[in-house]
């Protein structure tokens, strides 16, 4: 006799998915939005708004939420999920390569000469910042937020006709309005680029060679006034696109890293970064509590074509939040054509 097996005629019911799961799915999907948003910014060549720009500058560290990401997604078991997580790693992965070509100039080599850039917050590194100009004997030296005692100490350790820096162009101010450039060179006057802070300018006589020297120093893309650190460093895109192909050479703060679309813009003019032509395209110099291993590079040289860079480092400064940075460039002349 046979019997008869009863076959379930509705849905088979599953597992619900337990908790924790459940949360890792949750935490993971935030994530990935997240660093997703600030990612898709960087492809779209767009700063965009707050809280952007300040994710973008640090956006190489952006891989430890996502890699938190990827393990929450194979804690959640989500196939989806774990696609979403790999193509955002593989984007900051190919996103914080260097940005700009490294080429080498075809003339042959004028002469090679050391710049310096500090940032001594409101002053408060100028005594720091004394002896290492000492130690370190740059023929050009670029110093932001320089105020007015800044600025004094600055002449009586450099100034003079008997000095080591017989050359400046500055902008007196208070605070961080001040700015100066020191030069071993012989400095004729030249519009500075208009900022909120002082950004001094001039023409060095390197060798009987005219150089461009511009000071960086344009406003911190803070909550609420982005629109004046976009303006700024537009001013700065402007001053290098109308070189028409003259030696120069901009260097500071540029409260902006290679991943911020208004810095790049500046390098789509032909300049490029000393320290990435030096290999340290990614050395953080901000903040300094943070900057080993953490923070950013906001802190650049940037020249023309005109020269190479020899090599590159950061120099601990005491009492401000910025490392200053040292370069040795080599200025080439033009290959005659015929």
């Amino acid at each position: 006799m046979e019997t008869a097996t009863l076959e379930p005629t509705g849905p088979v019911p599953t597992r619900p998915r337990s908790r924790r799961r459940t949360a890792a799915a949750w935490c993971a999907g935030v994530l990935l939005a997240g660093v997703g948003v600030v990612v898709g910014c960087r492809a779209a060549g767009t700063d965009a708004v707050t809280p952007v720009p300040q994710l973008l500058a640090f956006l190489p560290w952006l891989f430890v939420p996502a890699v938190l990401a990827l393990l929450l997604v194979l804690l959640a078991r989500l196939r989806t999920g774990l696609v979403a997580a790999v193509l955002v790693l593989a984007a900051l992965a190919w996103f914080t390569e260097p940005h700009g070509g490294v080429g080498e100039p075809s003339g042959p080599a004028l002469t090679t000469f050391r710049v310096l850039t500090s940032n001594v917050e409101f002053g408060r590194g100028t005594a720091s910042l004394v002896p290492a100009v000492r130690r370190e004997h740059p023929d050009v030296v670029f110093v932001e937020e320089c105020e007015y005692h800044c600025s004094a100490t600055l002449e009586r350790a450099f100034g003079g006709t008997g000095g080591p820096y017989p050359y400046r162009r500055a902008v007196d101010g208070a605070g961080s309005d001040g700015s100066v450039i020191l030069s071993r060179f012989p400095l004729t006057a030249a519009p500075g680029v208009p900022g909120t802070m002082g950004m001094p300018g001039a023409v060095a006589d390197v060798h009987g060679r005219p150089v461009r020297l511009q000071l960086a120093h344009p406003m911190p893309p803070l909550p609420g006034q982005l629109s004046v650190w976009r303006r700024e460093l537009g001013e700065l895109r402007a001053y290098a696109a109308a070189g028409h192909d003259a030696p120069t050479i901009l260097a500071g703060d540029f409260n902006a890293t290679q991943d911020h679309a208004a810095f790049r813009r500046i390098l789509d003019t032909g300049l490029r970064d000393g320290a990435r032509l030096s290999g340290d395209a990614r050395t953080p110099s901000w903040p300094t509590w943070t900057a080993r291993p953490f923070g950013a590079q906001i802190d650049h040289v940037l020249v023309s074509r005109d020269f190479s860079a020899r090599s590159a480092h950061f120099l601990s400064i005491a009492d401000t939040d910025h490392r200053a940075l040292v370069v040795d460039v080599t200025l080439h002349g033009r290959t005659q054509t015929r």
